[in-house]
Order: C-alpha cells, then sequence, then structure tokens
C-alpha cells in the first residue's frame, strides 16, 4: 500500500511538472526582469570582424555566439545622425514620422535654428548649467520605453544613461523615471532635468561625488597591448587624425591635455572624456550604479535600462576609421561591454535580462585617406556650396531672401517672401534642382513635390523619404556622391549620407526570450521596437513601421 501511495504520488509530481512546462511553453511572450538596450555611438558592423580576434570571450563574442547576429542591418533614412539613429531604434519608425529629422535643424514656423532636446520650459538639475535645461518635448511618437510603462501600469521603470543628453533622452522616451547625461566643462557630473525630477537621488548625487571622472584623466591613455598587434588599423602617425590638443600618436597624458588650451584660450576640462575610450568606462560605471539605485530587475515587472555608448562617435569623428585610436577604443568597449554583462548576472540574474546592441549610424573613412589610396573621395567646401546657391537663386529671381535656410543638405524657401513676389515654389524648387543636379560632386536632388509622391522609390529615394518629415524637413533635398561630404577640414571621418557605409551597424540579441542563430537576411533598424514589443507582450510604439524579427524570438 505504502509502495502505491509513493507511485502515485510520484505520478502527481511529474504529472504537475509537466502542467508547469506545458503552461510556461504556451505563455505567448517573455518576461525578462529587465531589457537593457546598448547603442554604440558611430559603430560600424566592421569593427565587429576587424577586431575580432582581439576581442575577449565575454564582450561581444559572448553576445554573438549565445546570441542572434543579423549581419545585415541597415539604417532606412538620411541623415543618419545621433538624435534619429536613437530615435528611430526605439519608436520603430523613421523621422517621418517620429519627427527627430537631424541632431539640430531649422524650424521655418519659428524661424531658428532648434537642438532637439532642447526645452526651454524645464529647469536643470545637477547643474546650473543650460545643458539640463532638456527633455524629449520634440519627439512626436512613442517608444518601446513608453508602452512597456503603460503595459505595466507604470510600475516598469526606464531610465535613460549617456554621455550626450539626446542618447540618453530619446531611447528612455516620454515617460520616463529618468534620463541622465553628463556635463564636463568644470563640474564633471551626471545631471538631469526637471522633466524628470526636482532634485538628484541621493544615488547620483554619491555618484558624481565619487571621482571617478577624475581618475580615468587622471591617467595615460595607452594602448591595451603593443602597437605592433594592431594590425587590423593604419599607422599610428597619420596625416588624416585630428588629435587631441594637436597629438595624434600614442600615449596620450590625460590629465595634460585636459588642462591645455586650444587657440580660444579654452581647456578641455571634464570635456576631455567625451574624446577618449575612458567616457564609455564612465558610462558603464554610471549604468551598473543605476541598477543598484534604482533597483533595477529586482522584481518580475519588466524594467528598462537605455545606454548609449557616446565615445566611440568623438574618437572616430576625431581619428577616422582606419586609426590605432579607434581600434584601441573598441577592444576597450568590448572589456566595458564584459563587465556590465558580468554585473548583469550579478544584479539581475543570468537568464532573467535580454539585451540588444547596435548602433545609432556607422561611418565612412577618411576621404583623404581614401584619396591616397588612388580611390575617388573628397570634400566640398560648405561656405562656398552655400554661396553659390545663395546667388543662383538670386540671380534667376533677382530679390534676395528667398532661401531660409540651408542644413542637413536641405534647402528652405522663404514661403512669405516667395508669396509676396507671387514666386511659384515648385517652379523654383525645379529650378534649383536643375541646377545642383549639374553642381560638382552632388549626385541626386529631389524636390518636396517628388518626395511626397506616390511613385517616389529606389535606395537613396527611399531613404530620403523616410527621413524626410512634412513640417519640418525643406524643399529641396540632395546627396552627394559616395565618400564625398561637406568640410573644410580634411581630418577624421563624418557620417550622414544614404551610403552603406553610413548605415550597415551592428544588431545582436542576446538574453532571455533569445534564439541563438545568425542571418544575412536584411532587416532595419526600425524593426528592433516592434520586436521588443512582440517579446514582451505589449502594444507596439504607436508609429511603428518596422517588422518582427520573428527568427529572433520565435
Amino acid at each position: 500500500m505504502r509502495n502505491l501511495i509513493l507511485f502515485m504520488l510520484g505520478l502527481t509530481l511529474i504529472y504537475s511538472s509537466k502542467i508547469e512546462a506545458q503552461n510556461q511553453t504556451d505563455q505567448p511572450f517573455s518576461s525578462p526582469k529587465l531589457v537593457v538596450g546598448i547603442v554604440v555611438d558611430q559603430m560600424r558592423y566592421d569593427y565587429l570582424t576587424r577586431f575580432w580576434d582581439q576581442y575577449g570571450q565575454d564582450g561581444f563574442k559572448r553576445m554573438i555566439k549565445d546570441g542572434y547576429n543579423l549581419k545585415n542591418n541597415h539604417y532606412n533614412y538620411v541623415p543618419t545622425y545621433t538624435a534619429p539613429g536613437h530615435t528611430s531604434i526605439y519608436t520603430g519608425t523613421s523621422p517621418r514620422y517620429h519627427g527627430i529629422i537631424a541632431n539640430n535643424w531649422y524650424d521655418r514656423y519659428v524661424d531658428q535654428y532648434i537642438y532637439c532636446a532642447d526645452d526651454q520650459k524645464v529647469q536643470p538639475v545637477g547643474t546650473r548649467a543650460e545643458a539640463g535645461k532638456m527633455s524629449p518635448v520634440q519627439l512626436l511618437a512613442s517608444t518601446v520605453t513608453d508602452q512597456n510603462r503603460i503595459a505595466t501600469q507604470f510600475k516598469g521603470k526606464t531610465i535613460g544613461v549617456a554621455l550626450k543628453d539626446r542618447a540618453s533622452i530619446m531611447p528612455a522616451g516620454h515617460s520616463a523615471n529618468a534620463a541622465y547625461w553628463f556635463y564636463g566643462k568644470d563640474e564633471g557630473h551626471f545631471i538631469t532635468s526637471s522633466y524628470y525630477m526636482d532634485e538628484l537621488p541621493q544615488w547620483v548625487k554619491s555618484f558624481n561625488q565619487s571621482g571617478k571622472a577624475d581618475a580615468y584623466l587622471n591617467q595615460k591613455w595607452e594602448p591595451l597591448h603593443p602597437l605592433s598587434t594592431y594590425t587590423q588599423s593604419g599607422p599610428d602617425k597619420t596625416d588624416y587624425e585630428g588629435g587631441l590638443r594637436g597629438q595624434t600618436t600614442f600615449p596620450y597624458d590625460l590629465k595634460k591635455i585636459s588642462q591645455k588650451e586650444n587657440d580660444k584660450g579654452e581647456a578641455y576640462g571634464y570635456d576631455l572624456i567625451f574624446n577618449v575610450p575612458f567616457g564609455n568606462s564612465l558610462t558603464t560605471d554610471f549604468a551598473l550604479a543605476a541598477i543598484d539605485g534604482e533597483a533595477l530587475g529586482q522584481d518580475e515587472i519588466t524594467d528598462f535600462l537605455t545606454i548609449s555608448y557616446s565615445s566611440t562617435d568623438y574618437v572616430g569623428h576625431n581619428f577616422g576609421v582606419n586609426s590605432k585610436e579607434v581600434h584601441d577604443t573598441y577592444l576597450r568597449l568590448d572589456k566595458d561591454i564584459a563587465r556590465l554583462l558580468k554585473g548583469l548576472d550579478e544584479k539581475v540574474g543570468k537568464g532573467s535580462y535580454t539585451v540588444f546592441l547596435t548602433a545609432d549610424h556607422a561611418a565612412v573613412q577618411v576621404p583623404a585617406y581614401l584619396r591616397s589610396q588612388k580611390m575617388e573621395a573628397g570634400y566640398v567646401n560648405p561656405k562656398t556650396l552655400n554661396a553659390d546657391i545663395k546667388a543662383f537663386v538670386q540671380q534667376k529671381y533677382q530679390e534676395e531672401g528667398l532661401l531660409s535656410s540651408h542644413s542637413n543638405r536641405q534647402i528652405f524657401f522663404n514661403y512669405k517672401k516667395l508669396d509676396s513676389l507671387d514666386i511659384n515654389r515648385r517652379e523654383m524648387a525645379n529650378a534649383l534642382k536643375d541646377y545642383l543636379t549639374t553642381y560638382p560632386k552632388i549626385a541626386q536632388v529631389y524636390t518636396r513635390e517628388m518626395i511626397e509622391s506616390g511613385g517616389f522609390s529606389g535606395l537613396i529615394a527611399g531613404r530620403i523619404k523616410n527621413g524626410f518629415n512634412p513640417k519640418r524637413s525643406g524643399d529641396v533635398v540632395y546627396e552627394f556622391e559616395p565618400a564625398y561630404y561637406a568640410s573644410s577640414s580634411r581630418t577624421g571621418t563624418t557620417h550622414g549620407s544614404a551610403y552603406k557605409y553610413d548605415t550597415h551597424i551592428p544588431l545582436i540579441f542576446y538574453g532571455k526570450g533569445i534564439h541563438k542563430g545568425e542571418t544575412t537576411q536584411a532587416s532595419e533598424i526600425v524593426d528592433i521596437a516592434p520586436t521588443l514589443s512582440a517579446l514582451l507582450g505589449i502594444a507596439f510604439p504607436n508609429a511603428t513601421t518596422g517588422k518582427v524579427l520573428y527568427q529572433v524570438i520565435d
């Protein structure tokens, strides 16, 4: 009898376990305790492959080997800048709908340039500087972080972290508990605005008083490994680098450089932290402190932590794609990501969190370097181009002031002036299009009428349309030839074009609810937010145009 009872009890336990397992399997969504979004500013996809042999096992390699790697992921709009990049990742749509068309743009309705995160109605918190007057006020669409807040009845937290304000604010969305960014100059603190709170929490105050920023700037930036092993980058000394206060070779004495003045009598101060890889280390330190300070991932309600690594962008702009400095920066970033993942294992628990890693744009090889290698590349002088455009319009119509602005490769008409002179906007746009089509190194030109027509298609044309917001964009838009951009400088690199050297960026998913695998099938940056929404079982951001990457989560 006793054996029969034990046998029946065993069957009951087995049956219960199967039911429990079935219920878990049948759950139509995955609920990680914490979702961590990592955006690496200005990371080309080939930085993964070029430096692969020198990466450790616990950073990029861990995510790729145990996660899902989308090798053919691209931006689907232009211009490819920081603010629209971060916004598109989290809204699941392009600037056409979310409205963040650039970092700065001309607003024809108030006749002035505006910064994407500027908000003079809020007050700085943690500083007295104007740098604290920021919010997502210009963002027109909701983010996946917003949707998670709504889905959890605002019990799930969202915290944004970055050195750049726009890289913290846009991912965190409208409803974030907090977004923090770094203010350098003579302060060296993480700050926020009254949009989120009236006073910094104690954990942020403690972090700011910890002296971490000072510690990073009181050292030398030397390569992690002998430069002779950095075979996937060019010479340490070249003519194509801007450098730090004129210095372009290792090692860099950061304390000395931070105090050195430029020709305007300005010293770097704490702003130097943006320009060296230790800015990424400081960001990692702050992100780990945020997990503790905000108790992220400590219950069953999903939280979001958005992290942007900004220093990679500054190093890239300064030294260029082929530099030893970029090479070393990514080897150091690999260590920071490994440190972040280890911290998540310890603080949230292995298998309890989900991470994705991508970039807000890529970058072009330094055109001057490409030309030295007999490749077609170069520069268009922005002042000359602007003067030529104004001269053409003035000569054709014998009037001044017909143009209001020229920015982000977009030309804005002065509607009031045109209307008062009875000048047809479409005719003027077509005339300017014909002129620019013949202009040296300009490849393609589009008018507002062309962009808004239903038949507007093609790779470059489609990306221009996706980046064109009817209220915020200009009347004529153009694109340069490949490897050309507007600049009076011949050092460093930039980004912003519709070409694949600017649009091809990494996308890796890792952690709870994510399959292991890889694909070369095309995906787009706007696919991230709907994929996360499907993973969490929440509503898509309200302007989503991307698709669910089903192979990652099904």
